[in-house]
C-alpha cells in the first residue's frame, strides 16, 4: 500500500490543503503582518486572546523553621548564600507587603473622593431644585393676587372681564383647532 500523496507529490500530506510557502519574519511589523494574515484567512475562526497575567504573589513565610541560623562562629562557606538567598525572598516579600498596603490606601481615598464628589453634587442639585421650587411658588402666587385683584376691582367689570376671558377660551379653542386637515379632500 502507498501513502497519500498530495498534487505536488509528496508523499504523507493531506490532499486537502494547500502547501504555504515558509516566510520567515525579519522585522517586527512584518511578523505581525504574517499573524494578521493567518488570522484573515480564516475570519470565522475564533482568535486565541491570551490570558490577563495575574499578579505576583510572594509565598507565604514558612509557619516553623527547622534550620535557624544562628550567629555562632564556624558556619560553613555555603551557608552565607543561603543566608543571602532567605534576605533577598524576604525583602521581596516586605515591599510587595508595601505596595499592597499603598495600592489599598490609594483606592480608599479615591472612594472616599467619589462619595465627596457625589454628595457635592446631589447638594447642589437639591438646592437648584429648592431655588426652581421657589420660583414656581412665587410665579403661582403672583398668578393668584393677580386674578383675586381682577375680581376684587368691581362687578361691573367683572361681567366685561368675564365675557373677555370666554372670548379668550374660544380664541384658544380656535388655535387648538388645524385650520386644515392633511390627508383629507
Amino acid at each position: 500500500m502507498a501513502a497519500p500523496k498530495e498534487k505536488d507529490g509528496r508523499p504523507g500530506k493531506p490532499a486537502g490543503k494547500e502547501s504555504q510557502p515558509l516566510i520567515i519574519a525579519k522585522t517586527a511589523a512584518e511578523e505581525q503582518r504574517l499573524k494578521l494574515e493567518r488570522l484573515m484567512r480564516n475570519p470565522d475562526k475564533p482568535a486565541p486572546i491570551p490570558e490577563r497575567p495575574k499578579d505576583w504573589n510572594p509565598r507565604a513565610p514558612p509557619e516553623f523553621v527547622r534550620d535557624v541560623m544562628g550567629s555562632s562562629a564556624g558556619a560553613g562557606s555555603g551557608e552565607f548564600h543561603v543566608y543571602r538567598h532567605l534576605r533577598r525572598r524576604e525583602y521581596q516579600r516586605q515591599d510587595f507587603l508595601d505596595r499592597m498596603t499603598e495600592k489599598q490606601k490609594l483606592d480608599l481615598d479615591y472612594q472616599e473622593k467619589l462619595k465627596e464628589n457625589q454628595k457635592a453634587a446631589d447638594e447642589r442639585t437639591a438646592k437648584r431644585k429648592k431655588k426652581r421650587d421657589k420660583l414656581k411658588q412665587k410665579k403661582l402666587m403672583a398668578k393668584k393676587s393677580k386674578l383675586e385683584g381682577k375680581t376684587d376691582e368691581d362687578p361691573q367689570d367683572s361681567s366685561s372681564s368675564s365675557e373677555q376671558e370666554e372670548q379668550d377660551d374660544e380664541a384658544e379653542d380656535d388655535a387648538d383647532v388645524p385650520s386644515f386637515i392633511m390627508g383629507k379632500r
